[in-house]
């Protein structure tokens, strides 16, 4: 009986675990709103990439290679996060800015999935997953590199 409840213990902790993000937090409590309220709110890659922290793949993306002017808003709430003056190309295959339009519109919590530990973006009024962000940007614009969904943002164009 000790070894069953043992046992339940054990898989209990090992479910819960695996459902955290690197932080140690749950990912769905960071959520402004549960997962299956935004699944009704966000199409399936939206969802992949906000809610499931998914990764699109490179140069096969709305606005990795967009030169217009105009801002880049949250495609779940419309928050203007980035601009396209603060856009540049990284080469990566996705957009990539050096800063964000204003930085209490995000927050920095560390990702130590895939085998790695990187610094996740997520955006601070929902708790959704938008990118990641690194220290490999130009230098002569703050050295920092906010690597964008093209999923998470929808991009307004300047009239």
């Amino acid at each position: 009986m000790k070894k069953s409840i043992l046992a339940l213990a054990l898989l209990g902790t090992v479910i819960a675990v695996g459902c955290q993000n690197s932080n140690g937090q749950n990912t769905a409590s960071r959520l402004s709103k549960p997962p299956a309220e935004w699944k009704k709110q966000l199409d399936a890659n939206q969802y992949n990439i906000m809610v499931e922290s998914g990764t699109e793949p490179p140069y096969k993306n709305a606005y990795w290679n967009n030169h217009e002017k105009g801002v880049y808003v949250s495609a779940a709430t419309g928050e203007v996060l980035f601009s396209s003056d603060d856009k540049y190309d990284s080469g990566t295959g996705w957009p990539s800015f050096v800063k964000p339009v204003d930085p209490k519109k995000i927050k920095i919590v560390t990702d130590k999935s895939d085998g790695m530990t990187r610094d996740e973006v997520i955006e601070a009024k929902t708790g959704l997953h938008l990118g990641h962000v690194f220290d490999d940007g130009p230098a002569d614009r703050g050295g920092k590199r906010y690597c964008m969904n093209s999923g998470a943002l929808k991009f307004i164009k300047k009239p």
